[in-house]
């Protein structure tokens, strides 16, 4: 059984989080795709796009959408995704820690990866004080 990735963020995050998880995997176990919104998309244009990229990481097992910003226009273009069918989980604050700890825990289902990568996004909050 193996989840979908689908990266949703503004321009230049996504691409960039996939490229430095893949120096440091050097092979992400799961089927991962950035798709990056511009700043002035448009949503309904932008849904067919995303809709494509959602399929081609979808195995059959659902996909897991990771966001930058809850509420701004990448989260709001996974919401829409969401409603089409495919069996969608999202979750939001997308960062590096939490990306390496989803392919971390690239044998578990869509019910489970979310608490997976939001307990990666705390996790790897770190306050140093030194």
């Amino acid at each position: 059984m193996a989840v979908g990735i689908l990266l949703i963020t503004h321009e230049g995050i996504g691409n960039a989080l996939v490229a430095v998880a893949t120096r440091l995997l050097r092979k992400l176990p799961l089927e991962t795709e950035a798709f990056e919104v511009p700043f002035d998309g448009d949503l309904d244009a932008l849904l067919p796009l995303a809709s494509a990229a959602l399929r081609r990481v979808d195995g059959g097992h659902g996909v897991l959408v990771l966001t930058d910003l809850y509420g701004a226009t990448p989260s709001n273009l996974a919401a829409r995704l969401a409603r089409l069918g495919t069996p969608v989980r999202r979750v939001s604050a997308l960062s590096l820690p939490m990306l390496l700890r989803v392919m971390n825990y690239a044998d578990l289902g869509l019910d489970e990866l979310p608490a997976v990568a939001a307990a990666g996004a705390r996790n790897g909050a770190i306050t140093d004080d030194a």
